[in-house]
């Protein structure tokens, strides 16, 4: 009887030592899984401080690109005035020829 109890002992030694054995595994494979999870947010947050670098250097040249457009629509409203006093003087021109015409004739 002695034998019958003390194999029962050991096969109850042998479940408990596989299961703590599950639950080591377990554990190892969460704190695997955590490690992976920091070892992300670290690069997240290196991946955030890139970005924010780039936008700071990208906002000069956003500045500089504003003030061309600006001096642009200058320089086009510009372009609208000469326009109109190139029309007016070419008006005036065929009115001066044909003027010129009815001199001469």
């Amino acid at each position: 009887m002695t034998s019958a109890s003390s194999s029962s002992a050991r096969s109850l030694f042998a479940e408990s030592k596989q299961r703590l054995a599950e639950r080591v595994q377990v554990n190892m494979n969460n704190i695997a899984s955590l490690t992976r999870q920091v070892q992300r947010g670290s690069k997240s947050n290196e991946l955030l401080m890139k970005s924010a670098r780039e936008m700071a250097a990208t906002e000069h040249l956003t500045e500089g690109s504003e003030e061309n457009l600006k001096k642009m629509q200058l320089i086009a409203v510009h372009m609208g005035y000469q326009y109109e006093n190139i029309l007016k003087s070419a008006e005036l021109l065929t009115e001066v020829s044909e003027q010129v015409n009815t001199m001469l004739r």
